[in-house]
């Protein structure tokens, strides 16, 4: 099936007299007849349901149609997309170990990697999306367990290489981890350039509503845990009866071993209810990927004739810096906009405070326009470098494009320019 019907039919298939709709099993656990029953599922934790902090049946579909949707074996639904990024590299690494990453990625997971995992024994390595192969295979260290990068980076806009970062990342034996938010599977499909392990806030254009906070892992089940650099898929685990993951488990080692060992012990898995939610906005996401690269362009070139723009990123742009890739990549170049307002960050806000149908908010890629000011708002914890590295200007307002007619944004655009 092609996107359009995934989105509809994906994950969930109603037997005779069951409900058309997915329904919600609003319970945290499960019963069984015996002692036995009970035991073998600890045993073989994939038999059936043992209890909502690792799965439940709800989550469970939307986990199956995001998996079909993105090309993967399997998916494992989070509570935050940060809890995602978090789990995703803790899966495969450790203290004493290191990753590399991109330095245009979201301001939360730069924090994650320089700070959290920092306190926690695992190095981040950062390198210039732009690096040439040669650039990135050098920060790779002996210890680099993963490389991680964002298709669309937030919210700097640059496009991810996915092609040049996996041919590093492959030639090193490790994997590459891409989170997907902005683009989602719809526009872009990092499995099919190389990718490994596929992550998103579903917060973000999979909700497209704003209504729950969640996160999904995706296991491509192409990468070769048994080339020798990860003991942790090779080797018994001692936490659950000696299971080798590689050997049970074959291509979902990596998906499975992540709810076995760490769902298991952080439990942050969202409720049913969450993942019901996320479920309906997954249903028209392809409808609405579309209409948000439509109007995108269209206020994309609006920013470009105004005198008080000083620049303006937008992958879909002939042009810029990213244009070839993102042809190369990408469907669309999905609804943000990046633009810097001349005067700095005092004019930005102001543009920003006199908007009317615009909402300022700490969110992205909802059905209603929405801008937000990275440098005093969201990114705030980073330093000038770090802000630098990341792309972000203190004039930079991240202009999200809604659903609403394109010619009612553009007009309040207009006026809150005049403003300034």
């Amino acid at each position: 099936m092609r996107d359009e019907t995934l989105c509809l039919h994906a994950g969930y298939t109603p037997g005779n007299t069951e409900p058309r709709v997915v329904p919600i099993v609003q319970s945290t656990t499960y019963t069984y007849d015996t002692t036995a029953d009970v035991a073998a599922v600890f045993d073989e934790p994939t038999k059936s349901l043992i209890y909502s902090r690792f799965a439940n049946p709800t989550v469970m579909a939307i986990e199956a149609k995001i998996a079909e949707l993105e090309g993967g074996v399997g998916a494992m639904c989070t509570t935050s997309g940060q809890a995602a990024s978090l789990m995703s590299i803790l899966n495969i690494c450790q203290a004493g170990e290191s990753i590399v990453a991109s330095a245009q990625i979201y301001g939360g997971t730069i924090n994650l990697l320089s700070y959290t995992f920092k306190k926690l024994g695992i190095e981040c390595i950062f390198v210039d999306p732009d690096a040439s192969y040669e650039e990135i295979c050098a920060a790779i260290k002996p210890n680099t367990k993963a490389v991680f990068g964002e298709t669309i980076a937030n919210p700097a806009l640059s496009v991810l290489d996915i092609e040049k970062f996996a041919k590093a990342a492959h030639a090193n034996n490790i994997p590459l981890i891409v989170d997907n938010t902005f683009a989602t599977p719809v526009l872009c499909k990092p499995f099919d350039f190389g990718a490994d392990i596929v992550i998103h806030s579903t917060s973000k254009y999979m909700d497209g509503h704003a209504v729950q906070v969640g996160g999904v892992i995706v296991d491509s089940g192409k990468f070769d845990w048994t080339n020798g650099k990860f003991p942790e898929f090779t080797e018994p685990d001692e936490s659950y009866h000696g299971i080798c993951y590689t050997e049970t488990y074959g291509k979902a080692a990596y998906i499975i071993k992540a709810r076995m060992q760490l769902m298991r012990d952080f439990g942050c898995y969202p409720a049913a209810h969450s993942a019901f939610l996320l479920n309906l906005g997954l249903e028209t996401l392809s409808v609405r990927m579309k209409q948000y690269c439509e109007n995108a362009m269209v206020v994309a070139k609006y920013f470009q004739q105004s005198d008080k723009i000083e620049s303006v990123s937008y992958p879909g742009l002939e042009g810029d810096k990213y244009y070839d890739l993102a042809k190369k990549y990408l469907k669309g170049a999905s609804g943000v906009i990046s633009i810097v307002i001349k005067g700095g960050k005092d004019k930005a806000i102001k543009f920003m405070d006199s908007l009317k149908l615009a909402s300022n908010e700490v969110h992205v890629a909802d059905i209603r326009t929405c801008v937000l000011h990275p440098a005093g708002e969201t990114h705030r914890q980073l330093t000038e470098e770090q802000l630098k590295a990341a792309g972000i200007n203190p004039g930079l307002v991240r202009f999200s494009v809604g659903l609403e007619n394109v010619q009612d944004i553009i007009d309040d655009i207009e006026q809150a320019l005049a403003q300034i």
